[in-house]
């Protein structure tokens, strides 16, 4: 066990203490990678300024849109005499069209782990440089047993996500009851992330449950795993999943959602979302060839985002999810019909992206509806928006 020791502590109010800045920043959309560019130019600069010790770039596992940078300092007084000077000013302007907001804390280090007078001198190792924060990368990295092993999709600052599982064949009607008449959790996590949506749909014996947060993903389903009337549900289930779970067991809990972790891989936002009147809100399961489920999501994604800039189309928004060889997509069409009927023949299946999926010969197009680039909708369980706060 490793201890402190007190009488090695310096002084806080004293001068000479080392500072900690700790700045939190919410970067906007799209502008990731030259947040990114910019950060790199940037601390090669402070490196060189009087009294800088070290910093870090992180990036929060809720939420791909925050970001933290961390510095160390030999002292307050080297800090504030660079932050109040025009070099500082300067040296920071590329990130200002890179953030929505951002929040700076200064600590003063009164003890630290282990004791830098106690511990052995360390080679110095180079960080890697993060790579522009992208929904792709929670689908490609190994999940092992955490249920968030990389950052989540966000977008417009809502954050989306999705797991799923199967069901025993013919067990699916008494499923879509259980989880159709659950009685919906406390909205609000915390004083920053609240649920805002989850959307419910199986196909066949698979469940796919999409939600919606504003703050902190990991908060939000710890939150929602520790309701009552979730837990309920999930026990109600339990004896008809394929695979089995025990979420009284920590372990089981996290391997189960490790597992059953659908990230969004793309998002798309229409021009006049926030216009539309009504929308509805529907999935599809596209059935991807082995290996080509990624090439599938981006070009979902393309034809989306084509749609969108459309205004004869009714696509107000879609997230696409994707891991291994599941890829599902979620859309919400505006309910009234807007000014032209462009784009009807988008029931079909686009040749690219009949190539990268394997429909079978049984598939039926005219079951297939509006935007559904020619699958049919997966069976819509339970939608629910949280009430405004």
């Amino acid at each position: 066990m490793t201890t402190l020791d007190d009488r090695r502590i310096a002084d806080p109010t004293l001068e000479t203490t080392r500072l900690r800045v700790v700045l939190l920043l919410d970067v906007l959309d799209g502008r990731q990678e030259r947040f990114l560019e910019a950060y790199e130019e940037i601390r090669h600069q402070v490196a060189g300024v009087p009294g800088h010790v070290s910093d870090q770039l992180c990036q929060s596992l809720g939420n791909s849109s925050q970001w933290l940078i961390t510095s160390e300092w030999e002292g307050s007084e080297p800090f504030l005499a660079w932050v109040e000077s025009a070099a500082h000013r300067k040296m920071v302007e590329p990130l200002h069209g890179c953030v929505r907001d951002t929040t700076s804390l200064r600590f003063v280090i009164a003890r630290e782990t282990p004791d830098p007078l106690d511990a052995p001198a360390r080679p110095e190792r180079r960080a890697a440089r993060p790579g522009p924060a992208k929904g792709k990368a929670a689908a490609k990295r190994a999940a092992g047993t955490d249920p968030l092993p990389a950052p989540p999709l966000c977008s417009g600052g809502v954050v989306r996500h999705a797991i799923t599982f199967t069901v025993k064949p013919g067990s699916e009607p008494a499923v879509a009851k259980i989880l159709a008449g659950y009685r919906s959790p406390q909205a609000r996590v915390d004083d920053t992330t609240q649920l805002r949506r989850t959307s419910l749909f199986m196909h066949g014996n698979r469940v796919v449950r999409a939600v919606e947060v504003t703050g902190d993903l990991g908060n939000a389903l710890r939150h929602v795993a520790a309701q009552p009337e979730v837990r309920a549900v999930e026990e109600a289930i339990n004896p008809y999943l394929e695979e089995a779970r025990d979420l009284t067991d920590g372990s089981s809990a996290r391997a189960f959602f490790a597992r059953a972790a659908l990230p969004a891989v793309e998002h798309v936002t229409g021009t006049e979302a926030a216009q539309a009147d009504g929308v509805t809100r529907r999935a599809y399961f596209y059935p991807v060839k082995p290996g080509r489920g990624e090439e599938a999501a981006r070009l979902l994604a393309e034809l989306d985002a084509a749609a969108a800039a459309d205004p004869g189309q009714r696509l107000v928004g879609s997230t696409v999810f994707h891991r291994d060889g599941v890829l599902v997509r979620v859309v919400d069409l505006a309910e009234q019909q807007r000014r032209s009927p462009a784009g009807e023949l988008a029931d079909v299946v686009p040749e690219e992206l009949n190539r990268l999926l394997d429909l079978g010969k049984h598939h039926d197009p005219s079951a297939a509806g509006e935007l559904s680039y020619g699958v049919p909708a997966m069976d819509l369980i339970t939608d629910r928006r949280a009430q405004a706060a």
